[in-house]
């Protein structure tokens, strides 16, 4: 039986993220019904109305579209040939992957696991709702890149190929790897906005006077309620393209613009710059990339064509 291990990097697709946007700000849904007659039988696994109630919710919250009951049902069997797959597989730790997955997106509300699952229960949504989608997407992932790993290995010619077909205008900037020093202004939760703004004016003086890693970092350590956190080496390559333009634009020693986080008001002290390995630069990798992407797409796409060919579905 093949062993696969689930990653615990980029197990979620963009069409689920996109509910962290929303789930603070969708309107609150009636309770549901809890009537659990059955709408489809997937290889003698059912799916309820109920279900076909939390997944149209989910929808609705994630893409602010109302889908129709067909889009939902089919959403649903294809996630239950899914999660079938894992008594074919032994994924292992996939159930701790999904908590993690679920506090990701709970730390990028700003919430606590515990506040996100509040939030999802004023829109009326179960957490298991959006815990199935997760689960089904972890193990779909892990298994197409098991099952088609040669696929998704890219070749120089490939990977040339691609670069040359990009537009001039589209081409990347060369690759840096930056050192830094993030350093946190501790405000405790539940503090009052005022309390979190004097704190972030406190981040902003200390930005206008601080003038080199080594003497301001030593100044810093001085304040109060300030946490200097160990060195992080972060390659242009794997940031998005507003913190790339943020970097690109900061002297070294000097400090980015505050953040709110969880803990209080962050800011990054720039220590180092160095040229990333040719490699690593933002145009081959997100050309990389994108080919894995395309593979990965068409791959999985023909699978579970093939899952739901040999599949047994019956609609009630």
């Amino acid at each position: 039986m093949p062993r696969i291990r689930a990653s615990r990097l980029g197990i979620v697709r963009p069409a689920a993220l996109v509910l962290l946007a929303w789930c603070g700000l969708a309107p609150a849904f009636t309770a549901p019904a809890h009537a659990q007659f059955v709408a489809v039988v997937v290889n003698g696994e059912p799916i309820t109305n109920y279900d076909v109630e939390q997944r149209a919710k989910l929808i609705q919250l994630s893409s602010r579209r109302t889908p129709t009951r067909k889009e939902v049902i089919d959403e649903l069997i294809d996630e239950k040939l899914k999660l079938q797959l894992i008594r074919r597989y032994s994924i292992e730790g996939i159930d701790k992957d999904v908590d993690n997955a679920y506090a990701n997106m709970a730390r990028r509300m700003r919430a606590t696991p515990k506040e996100f699952t509040e939030q999802l229960a004023r829109a009326g949504i179960q957490p298991d709702t959006l815990k199935s989608r997760i689960k089904a997407e972890i193990t779909w992932n892990q298994v197409i890149r098991g099952r088609f790993h040669s696929s998704f290995q890219i070749s120089d010619k490939d990977l040339m190929a691609q670069l040359e077909g990009q537009k001039a205008e589209d081409a990347q900037p060369a690759a840096y790897d930056y050192t830094l020093r993030p350093i946190l202004f501790i405000v405790p939760r539940g503090s009052p906005p005022a309390v979190v703004e004097a704190r972030r004016r406190e981040a902003e003086s200390l930005r206008a006077r601080f003038q080199g890693c080594e003497e301001g970092l030593m100044q810093v350590r001085g304040l109060r309620d300030v946490a200097v956190r160990a060195a992080v080496v972060k390659s242009s390559a794997d940031l998005s393209p507003a913190l790339r333009e943020v970097l690109e634009k900061t002297e070294i020693g000097r400090l980015t613009a505050p953040e709110s986080t969880l803990q209080g008001i962050e800011v990054y002290a720039l220590c180092g710059k160095r040229p990333s390995a040719s490699d690593n630069a933002p145009g081959k990798r997100e050309a990389r990339e994108k080919l894995i992407k395309e593979r990965f797409d068409a791959r999985a796409a023909k699978y579970l064509q093939e899952l739901r060919s040999q599949a047994m579905i019956e609609y009630r």
